[in-house]
């Protein structure tokens, strides 16, 4: 049972600080880089050929040759890292040598001449940047925590209301007010605070596309690129493994292309819970991976949730938040480098579109209102319940405030393609690679995500909307391309996704744990959110208690985060 000791939180990583403008008076012994307009509290950088630009950040590139060719340099000649060498392209290329970085990175380039500076994220979100201005000083960190002694602890209310709709803090916002997250794929000019955008995802549907089977011949050709790019040289790699299309192809690439040993990561959560072991047993064997299955027990979900939020920089209120910090660490005693699966669900069209595909065919208003509370219902999460769970004069604040996913929703995209931008633009940097990047990074491993890079986002929306999701078959054309690695009865089954029995295990083991975190007088969420609501849920009014289980998880871990700032 959790009380108010403090919970320790774990030197996370990457770890670099970085401000600009004006260093603090009282902190100026603790810079351990500085030049004039330019401090490093944490970290160190590395410098340009001539000296002039000096690059902090945590770069990992899938295909350093790319810019080392474009910069005349021999790939096998070089001896430096990833920092290193984008501070040498900065130099040539300035900006436009972010065309040639394919990877996950988060970094801030500085100009020691003309002390001017520039914080860049990658094109889909793998590395987080958060950002803090207090009059004229900037400080800039990959992790939220780091920037935690700079600003005040205040709630921003947009922020609250939205990770209760969807379980996760879409957009720039983040649950502290003034404190901002870069988004994928920008360039923050500074002290200028100017913004702008190097790569975005865009519906390019050929007005004449390719035939589904040589668009399918395409994708397995990029895969395989792709792969073979993210494979560790000379030492083995992991997969997560859930037996499902999507991890399942992974690994059979993997195995495909990789000389070294492959091992593969399941979980279960016990004989009395449903699971997929048969078919990630299933994969394993017919990939001949080096196999490894964790079964994970109500006890060890509820003890190792302080530690998994206390590594999110965002809360999260997804169950396999816990499952995934635990896989990171029985990892890390194989591999460095850990693959999944995610991405395919948001760029092929996974059966999460469906309800709102239906919704669309049978309500042909496309009304502002009908729209967005449509697709926040399809959350299933908190939305609904907002009314009664706020507290009355914190809903009023938020109820009419514009939401991040309008935008997107209004477009004049094609419907299916409109629902895959919003899913790749927030719910997979924000939910999805938030969670798994940050939680792999806990284990000191790498998480790379094949299936979620910027080129499988290109192709995914340059083909027609038929070719991902057609009729009730969903990825039918991520299905063609690897159709020859797996066994059928991968590619036919539906997705069922791994499923937390978290409404079970409230019910049989963490109700009065829940009561005593949740209906503390001092909880952090107390001034926000209604007690009496936390009640009804907790003594499974209305006999609706298998909704309840993930509310009630999305509030507690939602305290438990708030609890890692005190």
């Amino acid at each position: 049972m959790f009380n108010r000791k403090k919970i320790d939180i774990p030197r996370l990583q990457p770890s670099w600080r970085a401000i600009i403008g004006e260093f603090p008076p009282n902190q100026s012994s603790q810079s351990l880089w500085h030049c004039q307009g330019f401090s490093l509290v944490e970290g160190v950088p590395k410098l340009s050929k001539n000296k002039r630009f000096a690059v902090v950040g945590d770069v990992s590139l899938s295909n350093a040759d790319l810019l080392l060719k474009r910069l005349a340099i021999n790939p096998s000649r070089w001896q430096e890292d990833h920092q290193t060498l984008i501070a040498w392209g900065w130099e040539e290329l300035g900006k436009d040598c972010l065309h040639y970085l394919r990877g996950i990175f988060s970094f801030v380039v500085w100009d020691t001449h003309e002390q001017q500076g520039w914080a860049i994220r990658d094109r889909v979100g793998g590395r987080t940047l958060y950002h803090y201005q207090q009059d004229s000083t900037f400080y800039i960190s990959p992790r939220l925590k780091n920037l935690s002694p700079y600003f005040k602890k205040n709630l921003d209310l947009i922020a609250l209301r939205d990770y209760l709709c969807t379980g996760f803090i879409p957009g720039k916002r983040t649950l502290w007010q003034g404190v901002k997250e870069l988004r994928p794929g920008t360039i923050l000019s500074l002290p200028q605070e100017k913004i702008e955008t190097y790569w975005t995802p865009q519906e390019n549907i050929s007005q004449s596309p390719l035939s589904f089977d040589k668009s399918s011949e395409i994708l397995r050709e990029l895969l395989e690129t792709i792969i073979q790019e993210y494979l560790p040289p000379q030492e083995p790699v992991g997969v997560y493994l859930s037996g499902g299309l999507d991890s399942s192809c992974v690994t059979a690439l993997a195995k495909q292309f990789h000389q070294e040993t492959v091992h593969t990561y399941s979980i279960h959560f016990g004989e009395d819970y449903p699971n997929e072991l048969e078919f990630s047993s299933l994969v394993a064997a017919h990939c001949q991976t080096k196999h490894h299955i964790l079964a994970i027990s109500p006890q060890e979900m509820w003890e190792n949730l302080p530690i998994t939020m206390a590594n999110l920089d965002s809360p999260i209120g997804d169950p396999l938040t816990v499952p995934n910090y635990l896989l990171a660490q029985l990892a890390k005693q194989d591999v460095k480098v850990i693959l999944n699966g995610e991405g395919s669900d948001p760029c092929f069209g996974g059966p999460k579109n469906q309800p709102m595909l239906l919704h669309s065919l049978y309500h042909n208003s496309e009304q502002k209102i009908d729209l967005l509370s449509s697709y926040l219902t399809s959350f299933k999460k908190c939305f609904l319940d907002l009314p009664n769970l706020l507290n009355p004069d914190i809903f009023k604040q938020v109820k009419d405030a514009p939401s991040v996913f309008e935008a997107d929703l209004l477009s004049s995209a094609d419907y299916l393609n409109r629902l895959m931008l919003l899913n790749i633009k927030f719910k997979g940097s924000d939910h999805i690679l938030n969670k798994v990047n940050n939680l792999t990074l806990s284990g000191l491993l790498e998480g790379r995500s094949p299936l979620f890079d910027s080129r499988v986002v290109d192709f995914s929306l340059s083909i027609p909307p038929h070719y991902k999701l057609s009729g009730a078959r969903e990825k039918a054309i991520l299905k063609q391309a690897v159709s020859h690695l797996l066994p059928q009865e991968i590619i036919d089954r539906p997705k069922s996704g791994m499923m937390v029995p978290a409404h079970f295990w409230f019910r049989k083991f963490w109700t009065r744990k829940a009561k005593s975190l949740l209906l503390d007088k001092k909880a952090a969420i107390a001034p926000y959110i209604e007690r009496n609501t936390i009640k009804d849920w907790l003594n499974y009014r209305e006999n609706l208690w298998g909704k309840y289980g993930i509310k009630l998880w999305l509030l507690v871990s939602l305290e438990i985060w708030l609890r890692t700032y005190e």
